[in-house]
């Protein structure tokens, strides 16, 4: 699969999703102006590398801030990430927030309790 590279431009978030070198993870501030349109290439990637993933899969979420157009969107690709768990990969999730992000950390534990995925919260000085 050709990998997506997404630069961090103000607002939207940098993500990087490359099957090959086994890197998944999102950065920095994701606020997009429009997030359905700014994800569907993020969300067409994981619906296509559900059908062949690698044993193993970390995705990591890097973020300092998100909107809510983005929390919906975040949800989705755990999603994604709980479906190819249930089909058998080894699949697990690292969120990252900085030491005096409460919100970011209560994001985090939110997300942990909706989804069965291996769940790390990561504090970050």
């Amino acid at each position: 699969m050709k990998p997506i590279r997404i630069e961090e431009v103000g607002y939207t978030p940098g993500i990087v999703l490359d099957a090959r070198r086994n890197i998944f993870q999102m950065t920095g501030k994701a606020c997009p102006e429009d997030a359905i349109e700014f994800y569907q290439p993020v969300v067409n990637w994981l619906e296509e590398y559900q059908k062949n993933p690698n044993s193993k899969t970390l995705f990591e979420f890097k973020l300092s801030y998100y909107n809510t157009a983005s929390s919906k969107v975040l949800l989705n690709i755990m999603q994604h990430l709980e479906q190819l768990k249930k089909g058998g990969a080894d699949v697990s999730i690292n969120w990252y927030y900085y030491e005096d992000d409460e919100e970011l950390q209560n994001a985090g534990e939110e997300f942990a309790e909706m989804i069965n995925v291996p769940f790390k919260i990561i504090e970050i000085e």
